[in-house]
């Protein structure tokens, strides 16, 4: 606890030295938007309404790119005009290579080498959120919102319903835009003063053209931003918009077993659900959705997961992604949204088991936004259903439904208090999770009955966020029945069994289980060159989120350091680089190191904007307290790679980027990866990508079972590890197709194979050793029996066990095909075909067909494997969806 002693009163004196003072804000370019009155304008993209000859135009626009401050190569001319319902852009682009602007045709938000006007709001004038709206030389609508004082930071699931146009002349491109009062949210004051900013970006001849150049050595977006005056007269609306949709799929499958009698292969159904969005005054939105469906929702890619830890992925959901900033802090992960809708927890046993893939949220509802005083709301509830799976004995002919998953709500409140000249923020995280055993009373041993975690975070800022100090301080809370804790108290997050450890202790009474985490840090994040961070974090051993949350491990105390040199003014070799180094080291609450790393990098720009990194890293000795997975700590071995990549420039039709790594241990363990990336753009409306990716490894120290039978030297227990030789080829293929930025053919494929042969297995001879002892010496004999097992005699003591031989492959093949058409503004039908084929073999068993001769097992894939995969068992989902946008404001 010492640490959170010592980080909650600095931060607080920081904070009133960030509020005290001030810096007065600099004098900042304005441009005026004028009433129109008694005419109406037509979004075709001509400038031709004689209303745009008197427009005050402005056209004060300087390149950041390539030549900071210079003056660019063709002009670019902005209007503004607004009526009570509407803000209306005109612009102007000129350009003496016109017939070389590149006009791809994409989907929306879809980013390409086209060129690009883009026009930034501060409603609020708060001068740290707003919005963008843009639009490509191939008239592709852009549009995202900033939740925060970065032009990086952006919320692409923000669709507002606005109109723009594009046309060409002989000599420019011009652009009108319609940008509806009801998409914005803003003060009600007589006077409107908005933050704006204007950015031409053209990435097929290297410029980035900006009203409002910021410097690239300082930090900031809407913080430096002009200002758009004249609009006077406008009321913020009420929005009311709702979205049903109707939707129905059949799913067919390959291969059916004719005793199951849950399936004849084929399964087909309807389903129908809403979602709402309503306007609560003018700052705050309200989203409701009623039985979601996802069905158009890309699968997450494949894997062959062999740690002890979780895969997080990330959120595909709209509903989930659309404000999913003011809903999480800058603390630890309080909130992962994909715990919402997840696979059901328990399981069902029988000779057929026909069960969900994921529990269905019956439905949902967050309100967001952000109030005139600077404060950002975020609140989201959610239910979901008890789900059941249906079994088959062929034995007796019985059939039996089985409870796999309780009902369940689901509730996160952020707030969010921004403050003083540089935008320093202060937050509050509160979350909570209860289940619904009524009905499910056999998870209850298996699932905590109520979850609640939360804290507090801040970031203060000074000298325009030149620099910055933060930290966070919260808890974690469960409860439910004895056996349940026990779970989670023995899972991979906590191992309160760890024999050798005297500062956790597994108590298989608790009913309940709380911690805490702390963190302080401070970073310099602006200046010309030299950059630099530091800081420290714990989470106590009970601190536990995986209820609501994500988190991979607790008993931590992590700390870090990093350095770096950066240079932003172009040379003769390089447009700008940056080279650094950094230091990490890990100690549990026991007091033992648990790993440190050593690291250099750099990254580099050259002239034509093409770029390459370069890192290398080393991690010595260490003492793990997870390698037995709940047994006692072990060695770990030096560990030393290198990892490079480089990219080609954004100008270019096809873009290239490949990258790689190696490392090695001292124990002879090792591996490699290549990853290309290729996409490419044969045509104004095609765009390709392919990103081949392979890997081979030999760990040194995978983790097999635990047994009985040991010495007092590993406190009676046999942690057994082996050498795994796993190979991993995959390819993630993407092609788009174009009819118009409002009708896409959009498709996805990516095939994987994996396999992993094991050798030298052996038992660790001692708590706190990094050795192993190996089977087939020291007195010990390892037999395979050719029936999946390995047989293993002790000559020290006679024993004689067994365990499976896990040489396996692996097989996925998934792809998504959608139809999407925007048939009307906010309004989607969605045509979709997916596939989702696997197979799994080893020694001892097989799901599917394994494309392997017998004995072969766990050799390493080929081309061939990836080809193999298409013919891999599984099901063809097919869906036709259809939403309906109603504005009801």
């Amino acid at each position: 606890m010492r640490h959170c002693r010592l980080a909650i009163p600095l931060a607080l004196s920081l904070l009133a030295v960030a509020t005290a003072g001030g810096q007065s804000g600099p004098s900042r370019k304005t441009a005026a938007a004028v009433r129109l009155s008694g005419t109406s304008l037509k979004i075709d993209g001509h400038l031709d309404e004689p209303v745009w000859a008197s427009a005050p135009w402005f056209s004060d626009f300087v390149l950041k790119e390539p030549v900071e401050g210079g003056t660019p190569d063709d002009s670019t001319d902005v209007a503004f005009f607004y009526d009570d319902e509407a803000l209306y852009v005109g612009a102007r682009l000129w350009s003496r290579r016109l017939p070389e602007v590149p006009r791809p045709v994409t989907r929306r938000d879809q980013f390409s080498n086209a060129e690009y006007f883009l026009v930034a709001l501060d409603p609020y004038l708060d001068r740290r959120t707003g919005y963008t709206f843009g639009v490509s030389s191939g008239g592709v609508k852009i549009d995202y919102y900033h939740p925060g004082d970065e032009e990086g930071w952006r919320d692409y699931a923000f669709d507002p319903i606005w109109e723009v146009k594009i046309a060409f002349d002989s000599v420019s491109w011009t652009v009108e835009m319609r940008i509806p009062f009801s998409q914005l949210r803003f003060n009600d004051r007589p006077v409107q003063v908005w933050g704006m900013n204007i950015n031409r970006w053209r990435p097929g001849f290297n410029d980035d053209i900006y009203w409002v150049v910021i410097p690239k050595n300082e930090v900031g977006f809407f913080s430096k931003f002009g200002t758009l005056n004249g609009i006077e007269g406008i009321k913020p609306t009420r929005r009311m918009e709702l979205t049903p949709y109707v939707a129905s799929n059949a799913i067919f499958s390959g291969t059916v077993d004719k005793g199951d009698p849950f399936t004849d292969g084929s399964e087909v159904e309807a389903r129908a659900g809403a979602d709402l969005k309503l306007g609560l005054g003018p700052n705050l939105t309200l989203d409701a959705t009623v039985n979601p469906d996802f069905g158009q929702v890309e699968a997450d890619p494949a894997e062959v997961n062999l740690t002890a830890y979780e895969t997080f992925f990330p959120e595909r959901r709209q509903f989930f992604i659309e404000g999913d900033q003011l809903l999480r802090g800058s603390g630890p992960g309080y909130y992962y949204s994909r715990r919402i809708g997840s696979s059901p927890h328990g399981s069902a046993e029988g000779d057929f088991v026909d069960a969900p893939n994921n529990t269905t949220i019956l439905g949902a509802a967050k309100v967001t936004g952000r109030l005139g005083s600077g404060m950002s709301l975020g609140a989201l509830a959610a239910v979901t259903q008890r789900e059941h799976a249906r079994t088959y004995d062929s034995l007796s002919g019985v059939t039996d439904e089985v409870t796999i998953e309780p009902a369940s709500t689901f509730g996160v409140v952020r707030l969010q208090q921004e403050f003083g000249p540089s935008a320093s923020v202060v937050g509050l995280t509160l979350t909570g999770m209860g289940r619904n055993f009524n009905g499910a009373e056999n998870l209850r041993p298996q699932l905590s009955h109520e979850a609640f975690s939360g804290g507090l975070d801040w970031r203060l800022r000074f000298k325009g966020a030149q620099y910055e100090v933060g930290g966070s301080a919260g808890f974690s809370y469960i409860g439910g029945d004895a056996e349940a804790i026990a779970e989670v108290q023995q899972a991979s997050a906590h191992y309160f069994q760890r024999p050798d450890q005297d500062h956790v202790a597994f108590d298989p009474t608790r009913t309940s289980m709380s911690g805490y985490t702390a963190s302080l840090w401070g970073e310099k994040n602006g200046g010309r060159h030299w950059l630099y961070s530091g800081g420290a974090s714990l989470e106590s051993p009970g601190f536990e989120l995986n209820d609501l949350g994500r988190l991979s491990s607790a008993d931590d105390i992590d700390t870090w350091l990093n350095l770096r040199y950066r240079e932003s003014t172009p040379g003769k070799l390089f447009h700008r680089y940056s080279v650094g180094m950094f230091a990490e080291t890990e100690w549990n609450f026991g007091g033992y190191r648990r790993d440190t790393e050593f690291g250099v990098n750099s990254n580099f720009t050259f002239k034509d904007f093409s770029g390459a990194y370069l890192g290398a890293w080393f991690e010595p000795r260490t003492l793990s307290d997870d390698l037995t997975r709940g047994g006692p700590l072990m060695g770990t071995g030096d560990n030393w790679g290198i990892n490079l990549s480089g990219w080609s420039s954004e100008s270019r039709s096809t873009a290239i980027n490949v990258e790689a790594g190696t490392r090695s241990d001292e124990f002879g363990g090792y591996g490699y990866y290549a990853r290309l990336g290729v996409t490419a753009r044969p045509g104004s409306r095609w765009r390709l990508s392919i990103n081949p990716y392979y890997e081979r490894g030999l760990n040194s120290r995978q983790y097999l079972t635990t047994l009985g039978g040991g010495t007092p030297a590993t406190f009676g227990s046999r942690y057994l590890f082996a050498f795994v030789d796993q190979t991993t080829l995959s390819a993630q293929i993407r092609a788009y197709f174009s009819f118009s930025p409002d009708l896409t053919l959009e498709a996805y494929v990516e095939p994987f194979a994996s396999s992993g042969r094991y050798s030298r297995h052996g038992e660790l001879v001692a708590a706190q050793s990094r050795d192993l002892r190996t089977y087939g010496t020291d007195n010990t004999t390892i037999v395979n029996d050719g029936a999946g097992n390995y047989i293993i005699t002790d000559g020290n003591n006679g024993e004689t066990f067994t365990i499976s031989d896990d040489d396996f492959n692996v097989l996925s093949y998934r792809s998504n095909l959608v139809l999407r058409w925007e048939w009307r503004p906010g309004s989607t039908l969605f045509v979709i075909w997916q596939q989702n084929r696997s197979s799994y073999c080893t020694d001892a068993y097989a799901s599917g067909q394994c494309h392997r001769p017998p004995g072969s097992i766990g050799s390493a894939p080929g081309p061939g494997s990836v080809v193999d995969a298409r013919t891999a068992p599984g099901d063809n989902f097919f869906a036709v969806k259809a939403t309906y946008w109603l504005s009801l404001h």
